[in-house]
């Protein structure tokens, strides 16, 4: 393998991942007070967008990853969203990448923290679920259906998260 591209890892920001998806946390302020005012609610946090299928809700059980991390692959859903809300109080790498033409361009590295979650547009390059430290479950909301939903690109120089 080549020398690895070094990449630096950020806190996950809405702002900062708005080109790529939604964060999915709690709001400052719930948008309702429901089941007689002991529950918060925090609606439509996420844009699911599918084309054709339907929304399915699978579980995922993801082993634990570590800094240093490489990253050789990056893969695509052109036809729906895809969005990962982990199961328990975990941090987790998002890596992911603006389309330049038909492959990814240059990746970032984004870390949640426990309580986020995030949403990826359709069509967004990414890195594989990579909770950080422990294993970890998740809830994964992506479109079930007929036709081809993922596309793989392998980099020909990976790249190494090595720090925050």
């Amino acid at each position: 393998m080549s020398e690895a591209i070094p990449l630096t890892a950020a806190p996950l920001t809405a702002a900062d991942f708005a080109r790529y998806g939604d964060v999915i946390e709690a709001r400052a302020t719930p948008t309702a007070m429901i089941n007689q005012g002991l529950c918060a609610r925090h609606s439509d946090l996420a844009r699911l967008d599918f084309d054709g299928g339907r929304a399915g809700i699978s579980l995922f059980d993801a082993e634990a990853r570590h800094l240093p991390h490489v990253v050789e692959m990056v893969e695509r859903h052109p036809l729906g969203s895809q969005a990962f809300l982990p199961l328990g109080p975990l941090r987790c790498l998002v890596i992911v990448a603006e389309d330049a033409e038909g492959a990814p361009g240059a990746p970032h590295a984004f870390i949640t923290e426990p309580g986020q979650s995030i949403n990826l547009h359709r069509g967004v390059w990414h890195g594989v679920l990579t909770p950080l430290d422990e294993a970890g479950q998740f809830a994964v909301v992506d479109r079930i259906g007929l036709g081809t939903n993922l596309e793989e690109y392998w980099f020909k120089t990976p790249y190494i998260v090595t720090s925050i």
